[in-house]
C-alpha cells in the first residue's frame, strides 16, 4: 500500500482528495498541528508546525508522495499588511519545512505535488495565459511566484514535482459557489462589477482527479494550469448557476465596482481582474475533464 502525505488535508480539495485516495487503496496521512484532534478514523494524522519548523519524521520516512495544499485562504479576511504576510508565510514557510524534511530525513518520496493559483497571472488582454507566461507583479502574482519557487527546490533532491495553478474550485461543500449562491436563494443573481471579467474555474471532481492523475502518471512533471478548458465571464457563471439552480427564476443585480472596493479593499482587484488561462497543456497529456463546461458543472452541483 502506497502512502500519501497531504498538507492542508482538511480543506475543500484535501477532504475530497482524501476520500478518493482511500477509495483507491492508498494510506493517507494528514499533517496537522494537533493530530489528536483528527476526526477521520480512516486516515492517519501526524504532527507538523510551520512556525517552529518541526515535522513528524516517521511520516516523512513512510511517504511515497506528498501533496502540498497548505496555505491561508486568500479570501477569508481583508488584506491588511499582517494578513498579507500571513498568506505569504503560510505558503513559503510550509514549503521550506517540507524541503528541509526531505533534505535531512531519509525517505522514499517519489514526487511532490503542490498547489498554486491562477492569481499568478495578470489581466487578460489578447491571449489565454499559458504556463510559460511570467508572474504578474501584484500581490497574488508575487505571492504565487514565491510559493512556487519555495517548493521547486525539492527538484534539487532528485524528487519529481508537479505544480497546479488552480482556478476557482466549484463545489457545493464550500468555496466560491457557497458565496455566489447566497443571494440566489432569494432570487437575485449577483454579478460583480461589470461581470465581463473572465473567471478561471474548475469542478471539484476534476481538480481531485488531476491530483490523483499526478500520482499515477509517472510522466507528469512541471507546471500545469488546473482550469476548465472553457473559461467564462463572471456574468456567465452566475447566470448558469441561476438557470440551473433556480430554473431561470431570478433577477440579475450588479455590485458596483466602487462598492466592492469599499467592502473588500485591495482584495477587490482580484475579484474584478479578468484572468483567462489555457488548459491545453494538461489536455495534451491525455487528461479529459469530466465537467468541461460551466453548464455541465452546474448541472452536477445542483442536481443532487
Amino acid at each position: 500500500m502506497e502512502s500519501v502525505i497531504i498538507t492542508g488535508g482538511t480543506g475543500l480539495i484535501g477532504t475530497a482528495l482524501t476520500r478518493l485516495l482511500l477509495e483507491r487503496g492508498y494510506k493517507v496521512t494528514i499533517l496537522t498541528r494537533r493530530p489528536e484532534n483528527g476526526s477521520n478514523k480512516a486516515v492517519s494524522y501526524a504532527h507538523w508546525n510551520v512556525d517552529t519548523q518541526t515535522i513528524d519524521k516517521a511520516a516523512i520516512q513512510e511517504a511515497d508522495y506528498i501533496i502540498h495544499l497548505a496555505g491561508a485562504n486568500v479570501a477569508d479576511k481583508r488584506w491588511t499588511a499582517a494578513r498579507k504576510q500571513e498568506i505569504v508565510d503560510s505558503r513559503t514557510k510550509s514549503s521550506e519545512l517540507l524541503f528541509t524534511a526531505l533534505q535531512t530525513i531519509p525517505n522514499k518520496v517519489k514526487k511532490v505535488i503542490s498547489a498554486s493559483a491562477t492569481g499568478y497571472y495578470g489581466e487578460f488582454k489578447d491571449h489565454a495565459f499559458t504556463e510559460t507566461d511570467p508572474a504578474y507583479t501584484d500581490f497574488l502574482g508575487t505571492t504565487t511566484k514565491a510559493w512556487e519557487d519555495s517548493i521547486s527546490k525539492v527538484t534539487t533532491l532528485n524528487k519529481k514535482l508537479v505544480i497546479f495553478r488552480t482556478g476557482i474550485v466549484l463545489s457545493r461543500d464550500g468555496g466560491a459557489i457557497k458565496e455566489f449562491y447566497k443571494p440566489l436563494r432569494f432570487g437575485f443573481a449577483t454579478v460583480l462589477g461589470s461581470g465581463e471579467q473572465f473567471v478561471p474555474w474548475i469542478h471539484i471532481h476534476d481538480i481531485v482527479r488531476l491530483y490523483f492523475n499526478a500520482i499515477v502518471n509517472d510522466k507528469l512533471e512541471g507546471v500545469y494550469n488546473a482550469v476548465s478548458p472553457n473559461p467564462v465571464t463572471n456574468r456567465e457563471l452566475i447566470h448558469s448557476m441561476g438557470r440551473i439552480a433556480k430554473g431561470g427564476s431570478f433577477m440579475t443585480t450588479y455590485v458596483p465596482t466602487f462598492a466592492l472596493k469599499i467592502a473588500l479593499g485591495e482584495m477587490s482587484i482580484e475579484v474584478l481582474k479578468s484572468v483567462k488561462a489555457s488548459a491545453s497543456k494538461i489536455q495534451q497529456t491525455g487528461f479529459q475533464f469530466s465537467y468541461p463546461t460551466i453548464d455541465e458543472a452546474m448541472e452536477q452541483l445542483f442536481s443532487r
